[in-house]
């Protein structure tokens, strides 16, 4: 991360510190050759604020902009959630059930243990502190691997198609991707690990997303007829991930 200091030139990627330097906001300089003007934007997965500049010479406009509104930014970076402590006794919802996290007595590989006579699944790990954080995020990595390619799996025989490779990322702004089929190799699709933190239904819609791709590389209304042909009305999944998703990037960030 570079800071930006006064004597220093601007630069795309550069973080900016506003406002008094005991209370100074972070933003982060953008250049976007598409952009049509200068904009801010909040990006929850980094917990930050984005000024972009339609081009290099225009990231001092962007940086005055974002002076202008350090209220705003100071507001909407309250807001965000806080981040999500992974330690023993929390319950997350796992793919749409309640999952308490436990400590293994001694080192083994976490698993995610079924729910008995009512009482919520146990998601069990080995480890201390940040360690037992990254155990626990293995655990939720290899459960939304398992999860999504059952998925996908699904949406891919609805559509005639064969079963991509299918992986998972810790993306920040993505909560999914496809590439298609080409020059021998297999399909791909992507999904961010942390929709298995999300009810069921919205990995279902991910999934759909992602496997019309397979069919139609872009978001034309032909692509869209096929999402609503296999899945039925995304914008419910759509609005649960736009109200939620900063939500999920606070755990295990």
């Amino acid at each position: 991360m570079t800071l930006w200091r006064p004597a220093a030139k601007l630069a795309d990627g550069a973080v900016v510190l506003i406002g008094a330097e005991a209370d100074g906001l972070k933003v982060r300089l953008k250049v976007n050759a598409r952009a049509r003007r200068v904009s801010l934007r909040l990006d929850p997965a980094r917990g930050e604020v984005v000024a972009t500049a339609p081009s290099p010479r225009r990231l001092p406009d962007a940086l005055r902009f974002a002076e202008s509104r350090a209220e705003w930014i100071a507001a909407r970076l309250r807001a965000l959630p806080q981040p999500t402590i992974l330690k023993p006794g929390l319950i997350l919802d796992v793919d749409g059930a309640p999952a308490r996290l436990e400590r293994a007595a001694m080192r083994i590989k976490g698993r995610l243990i079924a729910p008995e006579d009512g009482e919520p699944a146990r998601l069990l790990a080995y480890g201390q502190d940040d360690a037992y954080a990254r155990a626990v995020v293995r655990v939720l990595k290899a459960v939304a691997l398992e999860r999504a390619t059952e998925r996908t799996a699904r949406y891919a025989a609805l559509l005639a198609q064969p079963l991509p490779q299918i992986t998972v990322m810790d993306a920040r702004m993505r909560w999914g991707s496809c590439s298609k089929a080409q020059g021998g190799e297999p399909a791909r699709i992507r999904y961010n690990w942390r929709l298995i933190l999300a009810p069921a239904w919205v990995l279902d819609y991910v999934a759909a997303h992602e496997a019309a791709h397979l069919i139609e590389a872009n978001h034309s209304p032909a692509y869209w007829a096929v999402v609503k042909r296999i899945f039925g009305d995304h914008r419910p999944a759509r609005a649960w991930l736009q109200a939620h998703g900063a939500a999920l990037h606070a755990v295990g960030g």
